[in-house]
């Protein structure tokens, strides 16, 4: 299986670097961009001029985004470059929203015309009933993600390279892994972000009207109780600000993993067999390489958005 970086630069000119001696991709269902770290031998490439970065493994693009840092060292007759890149989707982490409500609005209207980044698609929503309120200091990634709780009870995830998704993939496919071809399979528990009592304040500013109690939290003992103003995000369903903070600080509580040798095409929402786990929706794809090989581990969450 081949590994190469294409950089596109800003003299027009596409260089291509086939002699990748490690890297690393993962891509994760509440992150919204793909990472990539790469080292590789580059002997002709400048670091300054570059303006994109695309990865493929035996030719399929599986990263598409900006050169956070790019390092290229000379040395012993050698030269090596260092790279860590984020998808385009990064951009909708780093720019912020004129604050106040948003009404008739689409993930359409959302993506499209409130601001450009280059290369970020989405699905198709051409329903414009919906509304948000955008906070000082909100991103578009957030209210992405508020739009998208409000309307389908979901949380956006990145499909592809930089397609933004509300709704489960329609057409998965499905990838069964046999004990035989598998290197591991595993599970993990992570409670770090899980809170225990989530309290907001009324229209008057007092507390005890709307409430949530996370009773998995409770069951195992954790005590974290989260106090915050009236979210005008929700303000039509007040207790859905709850709910939905509640939610997303279980994210990925419960996973399932596997790992095996090399990479067949997996993206998020497509379905996996394997071990005890049965056709569930891939949550977590990471993949390494070396010369010892590529290693993709596959995860499946068990949370309350991923049930």
């Amino acid at each position: 299986m081949e590994a190469v970086v294409l950089f596109r630069n800003t003299t027009g000119m596409d260089v291509e670097e086939h002699r990748v001696l490690s890297f690393t991709f993962r891509k994760e269902a509440y992150t919204p961009y793909t990472t990539l770290t790469a080292r590789f031998l580059a002997p002709s490439n400048d670091p300054t001029t570059v303006t994109e970065v695309l990865f493929y493994l035996d030719g399929r693009l599986v990263h598409h985004g900006i050169a956070d840092s790019f390092t290229v060292t000379r040395s012993g007759g050698s030269t090596v470059g260092v790279l860590r890149s984020r998808s385009f989707t990064s951009m909708l982490l780093q720019n912020q929203m004129e604050p106040g409500l948003y009404t008739d609005i689409s993930l359409n209207k959302l993506i499209d015309t409130m601001i450009h980044i280059p290369y970020v698609t989405h699905e198709d929503d051409p329903d414009d009933s919906g509304y948000i309120f955008v906070k000082y200091g909100s991103d578009l990634w957030e209210a992405v993600a508020n739009f998208s709780y409000k309307k389908m009870r979901t949380y956006p995830y990145i499909r592809g390279t930089n397609c933004v998704m509300m709704t489960p993939y329609p057409q998965p496919e499905t990838f069964a892994y046999s004990n035989s071809s598998l290197l591991s399979t595993g599970s993990r528990l992570k409670l770090n972000t899980m809170v225990s009592g989530l309290h907001m304040e009324d229209m008057s500013g007092q507390y005890g009207t709307f409430d949530l109690i996370d009773q998995e939290a409770q069951a195992r003992d954790i005590t974290r109780h989260r106090y915050f103003e009236l979210d005008r995000q929700f303000v039509y369903q007040p207790q859905e600000a709850l709910e939905y903070r509640d939610k997303f600080a279980a994210r990925g509580w419960r996973k399932d993993f596997c790992t095996y040798s090399g990479y067949n095409g997996e993206d998020l929402c497509d379905l996996a067999t394997f071990g005890g786990v049965s056709g569930r929706r891939i949550t977590s794809i990471t993949i390494t390489g070396s010369s010892s090989g590529i290693i993709t581990e596959i995860g499946t969450y068990r949370d309350k958005f991923y049930t």
